[in-house]
């Protein structure tokens, strides 16, 4: 039975009631089938034969045994925003895991588990107060599970790691059905894979986290004037910083935001989201060479930099009501020629909203030897993303040269990461996963899913 065959009566007949526990099944026909396939922000075009919304393992089990048996595609819908629109398939079988929303916080032994379908956001919370983290990204509401199985690359990178750095354990239900408890002395192979190797390997309705001491963190964002040398010294200053201050860079035209002096409204500026992770006491000093940098551009718009706990540093995310395309990109640094062309590519862009974000990585990330996990760009200095948006998929199409051209400009490390790309390219997949980790997820496809039923993602093939 191919995908397009898929009926909402063979899917019903086969996954209503029975052992496993609640699932709600939406087909188009029914109401809530449109809220339950939006991915924010908006504008992907996808429209799923059918969504289960299981309320278990089991159920999660049951409907991958059925899409395998059924020759259906699967694609995994987790908590999160996906502005490239990754985690659906036309007239696949989504298997949702927002109701997967659990967590159980051992705060003696400091780990956590927490359901595939939580929200970086909703776990950082409940952890937070308890004085403890893990290192996710930058916005609330990015899925646990996507960010974890890309890498996560976040405001404690430096200081932290990334995300998969505080993976300790994981529930996976794998191609045939089997859920399986995967951590460093169980499915050793599987649980290498996990970490960074995308959605290739199957379904985890479970993450088994780490949690750092860190009841506080000082952070927010510095806006300053877009310029060359204010783009260029704000790179340098991060990179130079101590590891316990990660720094997100954003060159952009400003945002007609309340927050954002009228003045500037459209005016090119650089923003950085900073987060020091340190002793409160020395923030000041370890932020003072990216102030110097604001003072020289001729003063800070903004400076917002506050102690608070790490949750409320995350922001809110992207709304709905635009779409979105990007390319990203690896780079040894940003110079100030490469900058004034990042700008001026700004300026020149017809399109409706426009951005080039800068990551500046080293630090706890480079820590782990690239073999460790499936993330194995860690000595990568600078990551890259270049972004358009606008209100339809015909205009942003348009968008797509430009940011092909610039991000390949910029790029001069080989690679990608991801989490910053959309599905189905085999380049870009074997650029995220060079060489001997390419061989090693195959291989593990090759055992776990060796029909590629877990294909609507940045796929690897079977070996």
């Amino acid at each position: 039975m191919s995908t397009s065959t898929l009926t909402p009566a063979s899917v019903r007949s086969a996954l209503e009631g029975g052992p496993a526990g609640s699932t709600t099944i939406l087909t188009p026909d029914d109401d809530g089938y449109e809220a339950a396939r939006a991915i924010e922000p908006g504008g992907v075009p996808w429209q799923p034969a059918a969504i289960v919304r299981p309320t278990d393992t089991a159920g999660v089990a049951r409907a991958v045994r059925f899409a395998r048996d059924a020759g259906a595609e699967v694609s995994v819908r987790a908590g999160g925003h996906s502005a490239l629109g990754v985690g659906r398939d036309h007239g696949a079988l989504t298997i949702d895991l927002r109701a997967l929303d659990a967590i159980d916080v051992d705060v003696d032994g400091r780990t956590a588990w927490a359901g595939g379908g939580l929200t970086a956001g909703a776990y950082s919370s409940a952890v937070g107060r308890h004085g403890l983290v893990t290192p996710f990204g930058d916005t609330a509401s990015v899925g646990i599970g996507g960010i974890t199985l890309a890498g996560g690359i976040g405001l404690l990178a430096r200081s932290r790691g990334l995300t998969i750095d505080s993976l300790v354990g994981a529930e996976v239900v794998t191609a045939d059905g089997e859920v399986l408890q995967v951590d460093a002395d169980h499915d050793a192979e599987l649980f290498w894979g996990l970490r960074g190797g995308g959605g290739n390997l199957g379904v985890v309705t479970r993450f088994r986290y780490a949690l750092h001491e860190l009841p506080t963190v000082v952070g927010g964002m510095l806006l300053l004037p877009g310029t060359p040398e204010s783009l260029a010294g704000m790179v340098a200053a991060a990179t130079e910083a101590p590891r316990e201050l990660t720094v997100i860079i954003m060159a952009m035209s400003a945002p007609p935001m309340p927050f954002v002096p009228a003045e500037w409204h459209g005016r090119l500026v650089v923003m950085a989201n900073v987060c020091w992770s340190g002793d409160p006491a020395a923030a000041d000093a370890a932020l003072a060479p990216l102030r110097a940098v604001a003072t020289a551009a001729g003063g800070a718009i903004l400076d917002t930099v506050h102690p608070a706990p790490y949750a409320d540093h995350l922001e809110a995310g992207p709304g709905g009501g635009i779409v979105a395309t990007a390319g990203a990109f690896f780079a040894e640094g940003l110079d100030e020629q490469a900058a004034a062309h990042v700008l001026a590519e700004l300026e020149s862009s017809p399109a409706m909203m426009r951005a080039v974000q800068l990551r500046v990585l080293g630090g706890a990330v480079a820590d782990v030897p690239a073999d460790a996990t499936a993330f194995a760009h860690r000595d990568v200095p600078l990551l890259g993303y270049v972004m358009a948006a606008g209100p339809s998929v015909e205009v942003v199409d348009g968008y797509k040269p430009w940011v092909g051209a610039l991000a390949e400009r910029l790029r001069d490390r080989d690679g990608t990461y991801t989490g910053f790309v959309g599905d189905g390219d085999p380049r870009l997949a074997r650029a995220a996963y060079p060489g001997a980790t390419w061989d090693r997820l195959a291989a593990l496809k090759r055992t776990y899913d060796p029909g590629n039923l877990f294909r609507g993602n940045l796929n690897v093939p079977p070996a």
